[in-house]
């Protein structure tokens, strides 16, 4: 398995400034515009997953993504930059006086794939959703990384951040998918 796309340099500074703007725009209270896919690089217009992840000194402060593409990269991102910075359950809507020390990450996803064998699984490359009984988790590629997790760890997280007891990616009824993803830090004015 390995990504089947890159974007270049001009392309993710283009996919940075969208990303930016609009939560710059969003936060000064002016009005924002979707962005016409058309405007942009072929690349920019594939139907991608993107995750959105906003840090402030290194702190998650918000992490929003979708896993499958269902509309141009451009406007997923533009979408979830927002939801990132103002709609994340686990925090208050981002503020002005944190803009500035806020650090913003995009990840690009590719499809998503059965896991073949969890042995398989490449700590800092394979991202990982768990779905089991109407329930689901999943985790970025870098997450275990950064969390300091190998496999076992990751896959007994990856249960807990569904609400399945640990092992749950055994159950036969259990499908456990993986997706690389192309990682990069959002450049700021």
């Amino acid at each position: 398995m390995a990504v089947t796309f890159s974007l270049s340099q001009d392309e993710q500074d283009l996919l940075s400034r969208l990303v930016v703007q609009v939560i710059g725009q969003r936060l000064a209270q002016e009005p924002v515009q979707a962005p016409n896919p058309l405007d942009y690089p072929e690349n920019l217009r594939q139907h991608l997953g993107c995750f959105v992840t906003l840090t402030i000194h290194g702190y998650l402060r918000g992490c929003i993504g979708s896993i499958i593409g269902r509309e141009p990269l451009v406007s997923n991102a533009w979408r979830m930059a927002q939801a990132a910075a103002f709609q994340d359950p686990r925090f208050a809507p981002l503020t002005r006086a944190e803009w500035p020390q806020t650090a913003v990450e995009i990840t690009v996803l590719d499809a998503l794939s059965p896991c073949p064998d969890p042995a398989k699984i490449v700590l800092g490359t394979h991202g990982l959703v768990l779905t089991l009984h109407g329930r689901s988790g999943v985790f970025l590629p870098q997450v275990p990384v950064e969390q300091g997790w190998d496999v076992p760890a990751y896959l007994s997280h990856l249960c807990a951040k569904a609400g399945l007891p640990d092992g749950s990616w055994k159950h036969p009824d259990a499908q456990l998918l993986w997706y690389e993803g192309f990682k990069f830090q959002a450049t700021r004015p």
